[in-house]
């Protein structure tokens, strides 16, 4: 968790085509808000992607699932992408393939106003202009999004040929509700806040 003094906005990009993608995306999210100088702020819901690789869409790949994460941050930009690469660790990634299937993918899209040319991390993400996958997911939990220069981020998905496709009954990844906070029991007595 993150301390308020000093700390900048990130948006956080997740990806998964191998294994439980939803499961891997809501650990990734509760993980990232574990790493000191990190605090969630919010987390969309998942969007279904087809795989993107080096030559192109391919449909014949696992399908993606992608959402975003508002994080607050103390940490520097490489220290964040080391503490992302981390949790990617843990979740069984392993980086054969540029591009490849994954258990999970997280990108640093963009930090406060930095901007970085460094050959680890440049920011803001290079492509993130040019992927629904992460611009509609990204207006879900903040509407009035830019990507520094590039501009409004409705502005930019806007001018985007391709869309993602919503994942039915699924809901925002943060805050993080236990199975038993989803709903009352059917037999629960309702109680004075409870319309009957």
């Amino acid at each position: 968790m993150s301390d308020a003094a000093g700390a900048r906005r990130a948006v956080v990009a997740l990806g998964s085509n191998l294994g439980d993608r939803d499961g891997l995306l809501r650990d990734a999210v509760a993980a990232l808000d574990r790493i000191d100088g990190v605090s969630v702020v919010a987390a969309s819901s998942p969007v279904s992607s087809i795989a993107l690789t080096l030559d192109g869409p391919d449909a014949s790949k696992p399908e993606y699932l992608n959402a975003v994460a508002l994080v607050d941050t103390t940490l520097a930009g490489l220290d964040l992408l080391d503490a992302l690469h981390a949790v990617e660790a843990t979740s069984g990634r392993v980086r054969d393939e540029r591009w490849g299937d994954r258990t999970l993918d997280l990108d640093v899209v963009l930090l406060g106003d930095e901007e970085s040319d460094d050959e680890r991390l440049t920011l803001p993400h290079p492509r993130a202009a040019e992927r629904a996958f992460v611009l509609e997911p990204w207006l879900e939990v903040d509407p009035e999004a830019r990507l520094g220069r590039a501009g409004r981020v409705a502005d930019l998905l806007a001018a985007l040929p391709d869309r993602t496709r919503p994942v039915p009954g699924a809901g925002p990844l943060w805050p993080r509700a236990a199975p038993t906070d989803l709903a009352p029991a059917a037999d629960a007595a309702p109680t004075d806040g409870d319309p009957a």
